[in-house]
């Protein structure tokens, strides 16, 4: 399947407003700031805490001044997350984060409800109608698609449980809050991730293929905004890059594999690929390399920095990945979901964007926390520093190289 229809908004897929999401004169978004959603101030009454989005750390330390909401609530926060393919993430940080986060906040464990759907929209559906039963009074949803998500936030609506989007935005959702990474700006850090490569690897005449995200993934229609609109789009009109087509999307890497096998394979001029994950970009690496590709030839991007990853661009055959440190969107979540849960209006401090669901046409309160671009040049200084990673994992085999000229031990 074509993946053109991204190119026409009239289609209606998404279009997001949101915070800081890098200026581009062909981006189709449109940019708010300061759009918080009022005081820390609730129905019950009394002083509120206040949390601001600077405040979160990897020691979770400010979740503590939250804990004063935890007696004024009452029910369970679940966590509903899509699936473990898709990316590592959701298994090695999101769970064990949200979990560490809300008990830092003062919930007790069997307050907390952690769960993964494993890829299948009829478990997520069946989880979120669990959850309420168990006494779940907020669900925080990252929707395998917008279909589930809509059918979850419509149960939840009829039986009285708020509902946070998380990393997802659910279209045609009723949410009162959404929490992400601005995801616009993930696309432009990778589309800029890879400009600066071919400088630097010295690739002249760039043939790039522009791989893509799941079309069911709405986050994966704003990287592309991001990557294509505001950055590749202006290099191929100009003819400084040249446009090698655009495979079919995917969050599947043997699919992604296939179909990038199948675009070089017909195309051998292919010299660079857009990549918009380290999951699909780990198979099409393995790849080129059997192809006789060497270091610093092919630049290739990603996004998630997993361990692969890393490796990959410590060996020099993938420029970049794009760092998002979970550890930010779960205690932004869980404080949104304190707030919630107490029957409070999440401070100006916290909430410091909003983002369009175009398919109901409202504004959503948004937290939209910023992604980073992970080379060797800054990757001690990034997710080494946040052991996001551990060094002893990272630095072996072909990256061991890598970790010495980064000074990574």
């Amino acid at each position: 399947m074509s993946f053109g229809w991204l190119r026409v908004c009239a289609l209606g897929l998404v279009v997001v407003a949101v915070a800081a999401c890098g200026s581009s004169s062909s981006s189709k978004t449109t940019a708010t700031t300061g759009t918080g959603t009022g005081t820390a101030t609730g129905s019950s009454g009394g002083s509120t805490p206040s949390i601001s989005t600077s405040s979160f750390t990897n020691d979770f330390s400010a979740m503590a001044a939250l804990k004063s909401l935890a007696p004024e609530g009452k029910g369970k926060v679940a966590a509903l997350l899509p699936d473990t393919t898709s990316s590592t993430r959701y298994v090695e940080f999101d769970a064990p984060d949200l979990h560490k986060a809300l008990a830092a906040a003062g919930l007790s464990g069997s307050d907390i409800i952690v769960q993964n759907a494993l890829g299948s929209d009829s478990t997520q559906f069946s989880q979120a109608q669990s959850d309420v039963t168990k006494g779940a009074t907020v669900l925080m949803v990252d929707p395998l698609d917008s279909g589930v998500g809509a059918r979850i936030e419509a149960y939840a609506k009829s039986h009285g449980v708020a509902v946070i989007n998380y990393d997802r935005l659910t279209l045609g959702g009723s949410r009162q809050y959404y929490v992400s990474f601005n995801n616009v700006l993930v696309g432009h850090t990778m589309g800029q991730g890879l400009v600066t490569c071919m400088s630097a690897w010295k690739v002249t005449k760039p043939d790039v293929l522009v791989m893509h995200g799941a079309v069911t993934d709405n986050n994966a229609t704003l990287f592309y905004q991001g990557y294509y609109n505001q950055i590749m789009q202006p290099l191929f009109t100009a003819g400084k890059w040249k446009d090698a087509g655009h495979p079919a999307g995917t969050w599947d890497p043997p699919t992604a594999l296939t179909s990038f096998e199948a675009a070089f394979t017909k195309n051998k001029n292919i010299n660079a690929a857009l990549i918009p994950n380290d999951e699909n970009a780990a198979p099409i690496i393995t790849y080129l390399k059997t192809q006789g590709v060497k270091p610093k030839t092919f630049p290739t991007t990603g996004q998630d920095a997993t361990l692969t990853g890393l490796q990959n661009v410590l060996a020099g055959y993938q420029c970049g990945t794009v760092y998002k440190p979970i550890y930010l969107e779960a205690q932004a979540a869980t404080a949104l979901a304190m707030y919630v849960r107490a029957g409070k209006t999440a401070p100006h401090s916290l909430v410091n964007g909003s983002t369009l669901d175009t398919q109901n046409h409202t504004s959503v309160p948004s937290v939209l926390e910023t992604p980073i671009w992970v080379t060797p040049a800054n990757m001690s200084t990034t997710v080494v520093k946040d052991k996001f990673v551990p060094t002893a994992q990272l630095c072996t085999g072909a990256a061991h190289a890598g970790c010495a000229a980064a000074g990574i031990s």
